[in-house]
């Protein structure tokens, strides 16, 4: 199972930057005793279409050509906010059922085309405040690797509990 990261826009050098390609080693390391043969980040250009509409569905069209077969976790405000137990044990079933790649979505400026939400395994929020597609980025690669340690049982997710 590969697991791949396909974002509408590029990420400019800077801390953002940095820090994705930070979590993108972790999780290619840590990945491999996972099972999971790798980690891939595609960006693609913002389409240059004058509408809205038409920019969603050039930068859809090309976004599920990318994701082709692939298990689809789409990060978008319309989601769902799982927990990073439950988030993990999603990848755990689909890596477990054979289901194949795995490719997360980051949609545009102007968000996703409605198919590419239809098209989801997963559409996943991390709330409904809007977020620059950077930070976003870090925070899906941040989780992924989460997800990881969390599949292999290494320390770095610590739990919060209720002592009450």
């Amino acid at each position: 199972m590969r697991l791949s990261l396909l974002a509408v826009g590029r990420l400019k050098s800077g801390p953002e930057r940095e820090l994705v390609e930070r979590y993108r080693q972790r999780i290619e390391a840590m990945g491999r005793g996972l099972g999971l043969a790798g980690f891939d980040m595609v960006e693609m250009p913002e389409s240059r279409a004058r509408r809205d509409d038409d920019r969603r569905q050039e930068e859809a069209d090309i976004l599920l050509e990318k994701a082709g077969q692939a298990v689809l976790i789409v990060f978008d405000e319309r989601g769902k906010s799982p927990t990073s137990e439950a988030f993990a044990a999603r990848i755990r079933q689909w890596r477990d059922d054979g289901r194949g790649d795995i490719a997360c979505i980051i949609g545009g400026p102007d968000g996703l085309d409605p198919r590419v939400r239809q098209r989801a395994d997963l559409v996943v929020s991390f709330g409904a405040l809007t977020m620059p597609h950077q930070i976003v980025r870090a925070l899906v690669t941040e989780q992924l690797y989460r997800a990881l340690t969390i599949l292999s049982g290494h320390p770095y997710h610590r739990a919060g509990h209720d002592d009450s």
